[in-house]
Protein backbone atom coordinates (compact mmCIF):
# COMPACT_ATOMS: atom_id res chain seq x y z
CA UNK A 1 0.00 0.00 0.00
CA UNK A 2 0.95 3.64 -0.24
CA UNK A 3 1.39 5.23 3.18
CA UNK A 4 1.30 8.95 2.35
CA UNK A 5 0.55 11.40 5.15
CA UNK A 6 -1.69 14.35 4.31
CA UNK A 7 -2.05 17.63 6.20
CA UNK A 8 -4.20 20.16 4.37
CA UNK A 9 -3.36 23.06 6.71
CA UNK A 10 -0.36 24.09 4.65
CA UNK A 11 3.26 24.75 5.53
CA UNK A 12 2.59 28.05 7.33
CA UNK A 13 1.38 26.29 10.48
CA UNK A 14 4.35 25.51 12.79
CA UNK A 15 2.39 22.85 14.76
CA UNK A 16 -0.11 21.24 12.41
CA UNK A 17 -3.00 19.12 13.62
CA UNK A 18 -5.40 16.97 11.65
CA UNK A 19 -7.98 16.84 14.42
CA UNK A 20 -10.02 19.75 12.99
CA UNK A 21 -10.16 18.10 9.56
CA UNK A 22 -13.63 17.14 8.34
CA UNK A 23 -13.74 13.56 7.07
CA UNK A 24 -16.17 11.47 5.04
CA UNK A 25 -15.60 7.77 4.25
CA UNK A 26 -17.83 5.82 1.85
CA UNK A 27 -18.19 2.71 4.01
CA UNK A 28 -20.99 1.02 5.94
CA UNK A 29 -18.56 -1.45 7.56
CA UNK A 30 -15.04 -1.58 8.96
CA UNK A 31 -12.57 -4.28 10.07
CA UNK A 32 -12.08 -4.39 13.88
CA UNK A 33 -8.63 -5.02 15.34
CA UNK A 34 -7.41 -6.68 18.52
CA UNK A 35 -5.19 -5.02 21.15
CA UNK A 36 -2.11 -5.77 19.00
CA UNK A 37 -3.72 -4.08 15.93
CA UNK A 38 -4.27 -7.39 14.10
CA UNK A 39 -7.67 -7.71 12.38
CA UNK A 40 -10.05 -10.00 14.27
CA UNK A 41 -11.65 -11.31 11.07
CA UNK A 42 -14.94 -9.66 11.89
CA UNK A 43 -16.67 -7.12 9.65
CA UNK A 44 -18.57 -4.64 11.81
CA UNK A 45 -21.15 -1.93 11.03
CA UNK A 46 -19.99 1.67 11.43
CA UNK A 47 -23.47 2.82 12.42
CA UNK A 48 -23.62 4.18 15.96
CA UNK A 49 -19.83 4.06 16.42
CA UNK A 50 -16.97 6.59 16.20
CA UNK A 51 -16.22 4.94 12.83
CA UNK A 52 -19.34 6.30 11.15
CA UNK A 53 -18.00 8.81 8.62
CA UNK A 54 -20.77 8.19 6.07
CA UNK A 55 -21.68 11.81 6.66
CA UNK A 56 -18.89 14.33 7.27
CA UNK A 57 -17.53 14.58 10.83
CA UNK A 58 -14.60 16.35 12.43
CA UNK A 59 -11.87 13.74 12.95
CA UNK A 60 -11.08 14.82 16.51
CA UNK A 61 -14.63 14.83 17.86
CA UNK A 62 -14.73 11.06 18.58
CA UNK A 63 -11.11 9.94 18.36
CA UNK A 64 -10.61 9.65 22.11
CA UNK A 65 -13.92 7.96 22.99
CA UNK A 66 -13.02 6.19 26.27
CA UNK A 67 -15.90 3.74 25.87
CA UNK A 68 -14.93 2.42 22.43
CA UNK A 69 -12.69 -0.66 22.52
CA UNK A 70 -11.67 -0.20 18.88
CA UNK A 71 -10.51 3.39 19.45
CA UNK A 72 -8.45 2.11 22.40
CA UNK A 73 -6.99 -0.78 20.37
CA UNK A 74 -5.84 1.56 17.59
CA UNK A 75 -4.89 4.48 19.89
CA UNK A 76 -7.22 6.39 17.55
CA UNK A 77 -8.09 5.48 13.98
CA UNK A 78 -5.98 2.75 12.36
CA UNK A 79 -8.66 0.61 10.75
CA UNK A 80 -9.63 -0.70 7.34
CA UNK A 81 -12.97 0.54 6.05
CA UNK A 82 -14.92 -1.76 3.73
CA UNK A 83 -15.79 0.49 0.81
CA UNK A 84 -19.30 0.60 -0.64
CA UNK A 85 -18.92 -0.63 -4.21
CA UNK A 86 -21.37 -1.58 -6.92
CA UNK A 87 -18.87 -3.74 -8.80
CA UNK A 88 -15.58 -5.34 -7.78
CA UNK A 89 -12.67 -3.41 -9.26
CA UNK A 90 -14.60 -0.27 -10.16
CA UNK A 91 -12.93 3.09 -9.57
CA UNK A 92 -15.19 4.67 -6.97
CA UNK A 93 -15.26 7.32 -4.26
CA UNK A 94 -13.58 6.20 -1.03
CA UNK A 95 -13.05 9.28 1.14
CA UNK A 96 -12.93 13.05 1.34
CA UNK A 97 -11.26 15.37 3.81
CA UNK A 98 -11.69 19.12 4.13
CA UNK A 99 -9.53 21.57 6.06
CA UNK A 100 -12.19 23.97 7.43
CA UNK A 101 -10.15 27.21 7.57
CA UNK A 102 -8.59 27.14 4.09
CA UNK A 103 -11.28 25.03 2.43
CA UNK A 104 -8.62 22.73 0.95
CA UNK A 105 -10.00 19.31 0.04
CA UNK A 106 -8.68 15.91 -0.87
CA UNK A 107 -10.79 13.14 -2.36
CA UNK A 108 -9.68 9.53 -2.71
CA UNK A 109 -10.97 7.19 -5.43
CA UNK A 110 -9.83 3.58 -5.74
CA UNK A 111 -10.46 0.21 -7.33
CA UNK A 112 -9.45 -1.50 -4.07
CA UNK A 113 -12.11 -2.99 -1.74
CA UNK A 114 -10.88 -1.15 1.35
CA UNK A 115 -9.15 1.94 2.65
CA UNK A 116 -7.05 2.00 5.81
CA UNK A 117 -7.73 5.24 7.68
CA UNK A 118 -4.84 6.14 9.99
CA UNK A 119 -4.84 9.20 12.24
CA UNK A 120 -1.06 9.44 12.80
CA UNK A 121 -1.32 8.11 16.34
CA UNK A 122 2.38 7.49 16.95
CA UNK A 123 4.26 10.41 15.37
CA UNK A 124 6.87 11.89 17.66
CA UNK A 125 7.91 15.33 16.52
CA UNK A 126 9.50 14.79 13.12
CA UNK A 127 10.60 17.96 11.30
CA UNK A 128 9.00 19.10 8.07
CA UNK A 129 9.53 21.98 5.68
CA UNK A 130 9.92 25.55 6.96
CA UNK A 131 10.56 24.40 10.53
CA UNK A 132 7.18 22.74 11.05
CA UNK A 133 7.13 20.00 13.66
CA UNK A 134 4.80 17.10 13.01
CA UNK A 135 3.66 15.42 16.19
CA UNK A 136 0.95 12.96 17.09
CA UNK A 137 -2.19 13.31 14.96
CA UNK A 138 -0.78 16.04 12.74
CA UNK A 139 -1.68 14.28 9.46
CA UNK A 140 -3.98 11.60 8.06
CA UNK A 141 -3.40 8.55 5.86
CA UNK A 142 -5.85 6.92 3.44
CA UNK A 143 -4.26 3.69 2.23
CA UNK A 144 -6.24 2.00 -0.56
CA UNK A 145 -5.83 -1.75 -0.14
CA UNK A 146 -7.31 -5.16 0.41
CA UNK A 147 -8.24 -5.98 3.99
CA UNK A 148 -5.25 -6.52 6.30
CA UNK A 149 -4.44 -10.14 7.14
CA UNK A 150 -6.47 -11.34 4.13
CA UNK A 151 -4.36 -14.49 3.58
CA UNK A 152 -5.41 -15.70 7.03
CA UNK A 153 -9.07 -14.74 6.70
CA UNK A 154 -10.69 -16.83 3.94
CA UNK A 155 -13.90 -14.74 3.99
CA UNK A 156 -11.92 -11.55 3.14
CA UNK A 157 -11.31 -10.71 -0.54
CA UNK A 158 -8.37 -12.79 -1.71
CA UNK A 159 -4.93 -11.29 -2.25
CA UNK A 160 -3.49 -14.49 -3.72
CA UNK A 161 -2.08 -14.01 -7.21
CA UNK A 162 -1.81 -17.26 -9.15
CA UNK A 163 0.64 -17.93 -12.01
CA UNK A 164 -0.56 -16.21 -15.17
CA UNK A 165 -2.88 -13.80 -13.32
CA UNK A 166 -2.32 -10.05 -13.50
CA UNK A 167 -2.95 -7.67 -10.62
CA UNK A 168 -3.75 -4.04 -11.32
CA UNK A 169 -5.24 -1.38 -9.15
CA UNK A 170 -5.78 2.34 -9.39
CA UNK A 171 -5.95 5.01 -6.71
CA UNK A 172 -6.57 8.69 -7.41
CA UNK A 173 -5.95 11.53 -4.95
CA UNK A 174 -7.82 14.63 -6.11
CA UNK A 175 -7.04 17.99 -4.51
CA UNK A 176 -9.20 21.09 -4.62
CA UNK A 177 -10.86 23.78 -2.56
CA UNK A 178 -14.35 24.54 -1.35
CA UNK A 179 -13.67 28.28 -1.20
Amino acid sequence: TSHGFFSLQGIGNPTPTAMDTICEINADFYVPIDETSVPTGEIRKVEGTPFDFRTPHVVGERIDDPNDEQIKNGAGYDHCFVLNKKEEGELSFAARITEPVSGRTMEVYTTEPGVQFYSDNWADGYRGQHGATFGRRSALCFEAQHFPDSPNKPHFPSVVLRPGEVYTQRTVYKFGTDK
